[in-house]
């Protein structure tokens, strides 16, 4: 799962609502500008190929439940969430 936003301040001011227990999914369905958002963020299963390099090297990097710093892609800004 993932959030994405067009800018780091943005994605930054989410990290600090994941930090005070806000949920990820309910922060994706607010935020993010991904059509995912409404999921939850939820981008459903991917191998390795399927994805920009940078954001699949954070995802594979993740343990179940964790979520990552920020990512910049060309998309704009990731966070990502490894959920299974």
């Amino acid at each position: 799962s993932h959030i994405l936003v067009n800018h780091e301040y943005e994605a930054q001011d989410l990290l600090k609502k994941l930090s005070n227990g806000e949920s990820f999914e309910k922060l994706a369905q607010d935020f993010s500008e991904c059509p995912s958002g409404k999921d939850g963020g939820s981008l459903g299963e991917f191998g390795k190929g399927m994805m920009v390099p940078s954001f699949e090297k954070a995802a594979y990097a993740l343990m179940p439940g964790e979520v990552s710093g920020i990512v910049r892609t060309q998309f704009g800004f990731h966070l990502i969430k490894r959920v299974k």
